[in-house]
C-alpha cells in the first residue's frame, strides 16, 4: 500500500510538471517591444523667395530651423508600450521678423531683415502614446495627448487608433481620430495696432516718429478678432494588403474639419482701390488677411511597395487632396532603396506636387477693399513643386556598438533639395540615431 501511494504522488508530481510546461508553451508570447528604444533625431531646414506673406506677397522669405527630438519607447509589460515624444523648434525668420520693420537699424524695407523680437522663436512639443496589443496580436489600440506652445499660440491635442489584423495578418484596417484645441495669441502687422478700437491712429508715436510717404492720410479698417481659438477634428481610414511574396498596397482616406481663427493674423494685404502709403521702403498694411473661419479637406491616398531583388525595393505613393476653399493638389513620390551592403542602404527619392490656387487667393495689390476674404500667402497660391532626395540607413541587427547603456540599432540621414516654380527653395538635412536600452 506504501509503495502504491509513491507511485501515485509521483504520478500526480510528473502530471503537474508536464501540466505546467504545458501551459507554459501555451501561454507564451513574443513581446511587441523586447526593450526600451531611444531615438534621437533632429533636421535642420533652410529657405529662400521673395514671396513673403507677412509683407503682402513680396519680401524676403529667408527662415532657417534647427529641430532636436527625443522619442522613447518603453515596453510596460508583452502587451502594452508607452512612448513619449518630446521636440523643440528654434527657428529665426526674416519674414516674421517683419511683423515690425520699424525696430531695426537699418530702415525698413520688406527685403531687408528686421532685427525685432518677432524674428525668431521657439516650438515646444511633448507626445505621449499607449498601445495595447491583443495576445494574438491581431487588434492592435491605442491613445494619444499631446501639447504644444509658441509666442504666439497654444495647442492641445487628444486622439487614437484601432487597428485589426485578418487573413493571417496579410490584410490590415485601421481607423485614427484626432482632436487639437488651439489658442492664438493674436499678434498684428505692427502699423495697423493703433488703428484697433482702442487705438489713437495717426496719433500714435510711430507715426511721429516717422514721415509717411504716398498716401500721408493712412486710414486702414482694422478690427481685431473676437474668437482667437481654432479647432481641428480629424478622421483617417486606411486598408493594407499584401498582394504577393513582392508586392504589397495600401489606400488611406483622411477627412479634416477646422473652425476658428484660420487667418493668420500678422500677415498683410495690400488692395488695388486703396493709394499706397509708405514708411522708409516699407508699404503700410492696407488690411491683414481674412480667411472663412471653417475649412473641410479631404485628401486619398495609395501605396504601392515592391520588392524586386536583393538589392532593390521600389516604393510608390500618391495622394489627391482637396478642400472647400478650392484648392486641388496632387503628390506623387518615388523611392527606390538600395542595399549596397549588409549594413548599408542608400535611398534615393522624388515627389512632385501641383496644386490650384484657393478662391481667397491673389498675389500683391491685386485683391479689392470690396472683398469679403482676402490672402496673399503663396501658400495658398498656384504652384508646382519638386523635391529630390537622398538618404542613406545602417543598420546593426546586432548592436555592436555601445555608448554607456545604450546600444547602437541603426543611423539614418537625409538630405531634400525643394523647389516651388515661384521662386521658393529650400534645403532639408535630417538624421537620427537608434538604441536599444540594455
Amino acid at each position: 500500500m506504501k509503495n502504491i501511494l509513491v507511485i501515485i504522488l509521483l504520478l500526480s508530481g510528473f502530471i503537474s510538471q508536464a501540466q505546467q510546461a504545458s501551459d507554459s508553451i501555451q501561454t507564451y508570447k513574443k513581446r511587441v517591444l523586447e526593450t526600451t528604444e531611444v531615438d534621437f533625431l533632429a533636421s535642420y531646414y533652410t529657405q529662400d523667395g521673395n514671396n513673403a506673406a507677412v509683407s503682402g506677397g513680396i519680401g524676403t522669405e529667408k527662415l532657417t530651423d534647427v529641430t532636436p527630438t527625443i522619442v522613447v519607447s518603453i515596453p510596460l509589460n508583452d502587451d502594452d508600450v508607452l512612448t513619449i515624444d518630446g521636440g523643440v523648434s528654434a527657428y529665426t525668420s526674416a519674414s516674421s521678423s517683419n511683423i515690425n520693420p520699424f525696430d531695426g537699424n537699418q530702415p525698413a524695407d520688406p527685403f531687408v531683415e528686421s532685427s525685432g523680437a518677432s524674428s525668431g522663436d521657439v516650438w515646444t512639443n511633448l507626445t505621449g502614446t499607449y498601445t495595447h496589443n491583443s495576445d494574438d496580436r491581431n487588434t492592435i489600440w491605442s491613445a494619444k495627448l499631446s501639447v504644444s506652445s509658441e509666442y504666439d499660440y497654444f495647442s492641445l491635442g487628444f486622439g487614437g487608433s484601432y487597428t485589426k489584423l485578418f487573413n493571417e495578418k496579410n490584410t490590415e484596417l485601421s481607423i485614427k481620430a484626432n482632436v487639437y484645441l488651439d489658442t492664438w495669441n493674436s499678434i498684428y502687422p505692427y502699423e495697423l495696432r493703433p488703428f484697433s478700437e482702442d487705438g489713437n491712429g495717426l496719433s500714435n508715436n510711430l507715426f511721429s516718429q516717422y514721415t509717411i510717404t504716398g498716401n500721408q492720410n493712412y486710414n486702414p479698417n482694422f478690427t481685431k478678432f473676437d474668437d482667437e481659438s481654432r479647432n481641428s477634428y480629424s478622421l483617417g481610414l486606411s486598408f493594407s494588403q499584401i498582394l504577393s511574396k513582392r508586392a504589397q498596397g495600401s489606400l488611406m482616406l483622411d477627412l479634416v474639419q477646422q473652425e476658428g481663427l484660420l487667418s493668420t493674423p500678422f500677415q498683410r494685404v495690400y488692395f488695388a482701390d486703396v493709394e499706397d502709403s509708405f514708411i522708409q521702403n516699407f508699404q503700410l498694411a492696407d488690411a491683414n488677411e481674412i480667411l472663412p473661419d471653417t475649412r473641410f479637406k479631404i485628401a486619398l491616398g495609395g501605396r504601392l511597395n515592391y520588392y524586386l531583388n536583393e538589392t532593390f525595393v521600389l516604393r510608390t505613393y500618391y495622394r489627391f487632396y482637396t478642400d472647400n476653399w478650392g484648392i486641388n493638389s496632387h503628390t506623387a513620390k518615388i523611392e527606390l532603396p538600395t542595399k549596397i551592403s549588409s549594413k548599408f542602404t542608400l535611398v534615393p527619392s522624388y515627389r512632385f506636387y501641383s496644386q490650384s490656387a484657393a478662391d481667397y487667393f491673389a498675389p500683391y495689390e491685386q485683391h479689392l477693399s470690396t472683398d469679403e476674404y482676402y490672402t496673399s500667402d503663396y501658400d495658398l497660391s498656384k504652384f508646382n513643386a519638386n523635391q529630390y532626395g537622398l538618404g542613406v540607413i545602417y543598420t546593426d541587427i546586432f548592436t555592436g556598438f555601445h555608448l554607456w547603456k545604450l546600444a547602437l540599432k541603426s543611423i539614418d540621414l537625409n538630405y531634400h533639395y525643394y523647389e516651388r516654380n515661384t521662386g521658393l527653395n529650400a534645403s532639408i538635412i535630417s538624421g537620427g540615431f537608434k538604441f536599444i536600452v540594455y
